[in-house]
């Protein structure tokens, strides 16, 4: 029996980049939303019946869950890592659903979303980067944690651009970071090192098991830019859509990845 999969070391962040980039995007978000009438507030967006009201309202309480985290006791120590992070959310959907429709009900998206980000430039700033505080999957440091914003401000920045036809700017180092974290997420849920995926200019990692290439051009390749990358990973579109339109290229008889996709919704 051939010996399993080696997975690959955790990712290092820059926690001094990561907490620059949240606020950028964040910026860029607020930007777009202030400039939202009544009727763009009330279009559909591609997040099921969510309308962009509960798309803000939403971005809102994933942003406040910083500053609610560190409101909490400190954990004794940081026990989860970045790579479960993405397996937390779909139990909770119906709460989720719920707590963003109260919201999204009970303010003005465009106030509400200025306070969120008000107070998390306060109470973000004093904090040290190795601090645990709680979170879904288990307590994690603040440093990991902001990772998991610049996933959640990029992927709903694309919604809210997808949803009013504006375009809201990505910051490069919050693209970066989600696009690293998610390419990792398929790295560690399919181990193995007979396809590589390429999203130039951010991510190379090996993955799903079988014959493993040590040197030249590997048998089995997938490349595709961060932001399809990005909307494949979330299940915005298919393995199938990307291929026919010539977003992904993917060579080799082990190349279809779209099985192991989306890997968070």
């Amino acid at each position: 029996m051939p010996p399993a999969a080696r997975k690959p070391r955790p990712r290092r962040y820059d926690p001094k980049k990561t907490r620059a980039a949240v606020t950028a995007q964040l910026a860029h978000v607020q930007e777009a939303v202030s400039a939202l009438s009544p009727g763009q507030l009330a279009l559909p967006t591609r997040l099921g019946d969510w309308t962009v009201r509960e798309l803000v309202a939403h971005l809102s309480l994933t942003i406040g869950s910083v500053a609610r985290g560190l409101a909490q006791p400190v954990p004794p120590r940081a026990a989860a890592g970045l790579l479960e992070w993405p397996s937390v959310d779909a139990p909770l959907a119906s709460d989720i659903d719920e707590r963003t429709r109260a919201l999204a009900a009970a303010h003005d998206p465009v106030e509400l979303l200025a306070r969120t980000a008000a107070e998390f430039a306060e109470v973000v700033l004093p904090e040290p980067d190795d601090r645990p505080l709680p979170s879904r999957p288990g307590a994690m440091t603040l440093a990991d944690f902001l990772v998991t914003r610049c996933v959640e401000l990029v992927v709903h920045s694309d919604d809210l651009a997808a949803a009013t036809g504006r375009e809201i700017p990505l910051d490069r180092q919050a693209l970066a970071a989600a696009t690293r974290l998610l390419a990792d997420v398929l790295a560690d849920r399919a181990p193995g090192g007979s396809v590589e995926l390429r999203i130039p200019p951010f991510a190379v990692v090996q993955c799903v098991a079988g014959p493993k290439h040590t040197r030249g051009t590997p048998p089995n390749v997938v490349e595709t830019d961060p932001l399809t990358w990005i909307r494949l990973a979330t299940g915005r579109t298919s393995w199938a859509e990307a291929r026919d339109a010539a977003t992904v290229s993917a060579s080799g008889e082990r190349s279809d990845i779209g099985g192991y996709l989306p890997l968070l919704s």
